[in-house]
């Protein structure tokens, strides 16, 4: 069985002293996590990455980048390498935010060369899918998947499954307390592996974890994770309270073993 991640993406949220105080309380939790099955993650802001992984040295708990970009080094203002993030031994970064393509105008070209330097500089990338609703609404969902998974792995090849995680989010689902159900989130995921399958190979398929993304809550976050496609949960504005954090991989360690 593929093991379940639960990521906290925070987005722009949380300065200093709001960063530490979530990191120390999830490092006194995290001691007695001995859940292997059940990873959890963290994107804190670009500045407090250093502090939030000081903090969580030694538990098992990851820390990973929103954003990266695609130029290796150079005269550009404001933006953050995979060569600088490798240096802090960042494990994941986040790829292909629907955010980051709705509000910075980042295309499937982009978003693949983001996953070539992360990948390169050897970093997991959490390369994110999934459609709108008026394409969710003209049954274009499947083609719309395809397409960014084509587009955004072009000339890319994976061999174990290992090499990224993706994550499934409908666009329609984030932020705003509308989720997909199960059986439609099970459905997109079924599809997204059974393109793994035909693309890759049965391996690939197999091993890959596929996440779901969209208002996921601590009471909604069974019944999504229960579904046989889906390996955890990227998760924005439930993952900023260290006691809902919690429950969600409270409740993730109950469903691997019902899995």
């Amino acid at each position: 069985m593929r093991h379940l991640m639960i990521a906290g993406n925070w987005k722009m949220n949380k300065d200093l002293f709001e960063t530490l105080a979530f990191a120390q309380g999830l490092r006194a939790y995290a001691q007695n996590h001995t859940e292997s099955k059940v990873e959890m993650v963290i994107a804190p802001v670009y500045p407090f990455l250093l502090v939030a992984e000081d903090v969580l040295k030694g538990v098992p708990v990851k820390v990973a980048a929103q954003d990266v970009s695609f130029n290796e080094d150079g005269a550009f203002t404001g933006e953050v390498s995979a060569t600088m993030l490798a240096s802090l031994h960042l494990p994941y970064c986040i790829i292909g935010h629907s955010e980051r393509r709705q509000y910075h105008y980042e295309i499937d070209h982009i978003v693949n060369l983001k996953l070539k330097q992360v990948l390169k500089n050897g970093i997991i990338p959490i390369f994110c899918i999934g459609e709108r609703l008026d394409e969710r609404e003209s049954n274009q969902t499947n083609e719309v998947l395809e397409r960014q998974l084509e587009e955004g792995l072009q000339d890319l090849t994976l061999y174990t499954g290992k090499e990224i995680v993706i994550a499934y989010e409908p666009v329609w689902a984030i932020g705003t307390g509308k989720v997909a159900t199960p059986e439609q989130a099970q459905q997109a995921h079924a599809f997204i592996r059974n393109w793994l399958k035909a693309t890759f190979n049965d391996k690939v398929s197999e091993k890959l974890q596929i996440l779901y993304g969209g208002s996921v809550k601590p009471d909604n976050i069974k019944e999504l994770m229960l579904q046989p496609d889906i390996d955890g949960a990227l998760i924005g504005g439930a993952s900023l309270k260290l006691e809902q954090f919690i429950a969600m991989v409270e409740t993730s360690k109950e469903v691997v073993k019902l899995k």
